[in-house]
């Protein structure tokens, strides 16, 4: 059900219907993110089958590989907001749609080659960063084969974005689980040497999820050719025409985006780093709460995208009523379902990490109890966490992108980035103060744009509906 189509229907039905409109679309997303994320949570616990130094090497190179990545993630996901406000104000469009989906795989390609090259030094950046050499070593060689993944991730993204504004996310899921077991299988031959192939360690885990994403491309790119409801859109016709005003409107959009992703993202990432700097045993028992709390997250994420849609679609159709109900309805189901997440990772932490690491291993003892001390700060987060993330999607869905930038700016780099180092080398917390800066500064942003979301009418007079 469409956002026009809602607005015609009886009042006391709308919050009912709205609920199953934001769930049927949502959580497609939700599983294709779970997918997504079960793909590096393979490559971490088949890499934990290495030792606790090849983990600690391979969490390293992820974090060094999503710093770039996310930051060019936030590009490609500003054709959704795009796109469904196209919907909103013509529910047949067919031109437009398919002329942002073009310029969003043209800056696709563009941004990719930056990212390749910085990461092709990957180990010379951890070194700089002050990471051991045998580590960074490592971490290179893994980056050198996971570097390929980047262009194609982009561009199934575009393509998700598509299918998602259209309001049928399911071919993505299906796609997305096909790559999962694909990668888990990858990974086996390839990095343990298996069928005949040599063994290539840590570098066949980043060829196994290089190989997954052209699969998860192709794989979406065939659908849209070739499933009836995407057809007559006709996406790869005409792929050389350029369309600059609207290349120019992603970047607009897309770059506040992009500073979002990339403030949150990178303190992570940044939390990892001053990890390694602790000891191997903290990086790696980070390495799998950090992957825990991922897993839980991809629910809010998913609410994310879905809202993004919902309110994009009452945006364009200039229904301001719709726009506050979309937003709430996801809003409430996000940060319930993260309490509940909270209280799972206090309860039973030690089944949670039984999955990336062998309890009965003494020598795995100190580990393991760090990551359960993590798991703590991560189970308080929880509700931030899906807030922020939430309340960010909703904002995105009316193209207002620049001011939460600035708050992932103060929160996650202002607050939680200083206040985790103090707490870490100067009171001697160590991790255990790393992830108290990271809940503080998920705290202040989840605020900031809740505060932002109730004076939407006041403050932001350019985003009035149906301009």
């Amino acid at each position: 059900m469409s956002a026009i189509e809602a607005g015609a229907r009886a009042p006391e039905n709308l919050w009912r219907q709205e609920i199953r409109a934001t769930l049927a679309l949502a959580w497609p997303m939700v599983l294709t993110n779970l997918g997504q994320t079960a793909m590096t949570a393979t490559d971490v616990m088949m890499m934990g089958r290495l030792g606790a130094d090849m983990l600690a090497a391979g969490a390293l190179g992820s974090n060094l590989y999503f710093m770039p990545l996310i930051f060019g993630l936030g590009l490609m996901l500003a054709t959704s907001p795009m796109m469904a406000t196209e919907l909103g104000r013509r529910r047949h469009s067919v031109r437009d749609l398919r002329r942002t989906v073009r310029q969003g795989l043209w800056l696709a390609v563009i941004v990719s080659v930056p990212i390749w090259l910085f990461l092709w030094h990957g180990e010379a950046v951890l070194l700089a960063m002050g990471q051991r050499p045998e580590l960074a070593h490592q971490a290179g060689i893994y980056l050198h084969w996971l570097q390929w993944a980047v262009l194609p991730f982009y561009g199934y993204i575009v393509l998700r974005s598509f299918i998602s504004a259209l309001e049928r996310p399911g071919w993505a899921l299906i796609i997305v689980f096909v790559a999962v077991a694909c990668n888990a299988f990858f990974n086996w031959v390839f990095m343990f040497g298996n069928l005949g192939v040599r063994s290539m360690g840590i570098a066949g885990s980043g060829l196994a999820t290089s190989l997954s994403s052209t699969l998860m491309f192709i794989g979406l790119a065939a659908v849209v050719v070739l499933e009836k409801k995407f057809r007559r859109y006709r996406l790869f016709g005409r792929f050389w025409r350029s369309d600059w005003p609207r290349f120019r409107g992603l970047l607009r959009l897309g770059l506040p985006i992009a500073g979002i992703l990339a403030f949150e993202v990178t303190i992570f990432n940044a939390a990892a780093l001053l990890m390694g700097l602790i000891d191997s045993d903290s990086l790696a028992a980070h390495a799998i709460a950090i992957q825990i709390a991922s897993i839980s997250f991809m629910v809010p994420l998913g609410l994310n995208q879905a809202v993004t849609v919902r309110v994009g679609l009452a945006h364009g159709a200039g229904n301001p009523e719709g726009v506050s109900r979309a937003g709430w309805t996801a809003y409430v189901i996000g940060v319930s379902f993260m309490a509940l997440m909270g209280l799972v990772m206090i309860l039973w932490p030690h089944l949670l990490i039984s999955a990336f690491i062998d309890l009965a291993d003494p020598g795995n003892a100190r580990v393991i109890a760090l990551a359960v001390s993590f798991l703590v700060f991560a189970a308080l987060f929880q509700i931030f966490d899906g807030a922020q993330a939430v309340a960010s999607g909703m904002l995105r869905g009316l193209h207002d992108t620049k001011v939460p930038m600035i708050y992932a700016a103060i929160g996650y780099w202002g607050v939680g980035l200083p206040l985790g180092v103090l707490l870490a080398f100067h009171f001697g917390f160590n991790g255990v103060g790393i992830w108290i800066g990271l809940s503080s500064g998920l705290a202040v942003v989840a605020a900031l744009l809740l505060v932002r979301w109730l004076r939407r009418d006041r403050i932001a007079p350019a985003l009035s509906f149906g301009h």
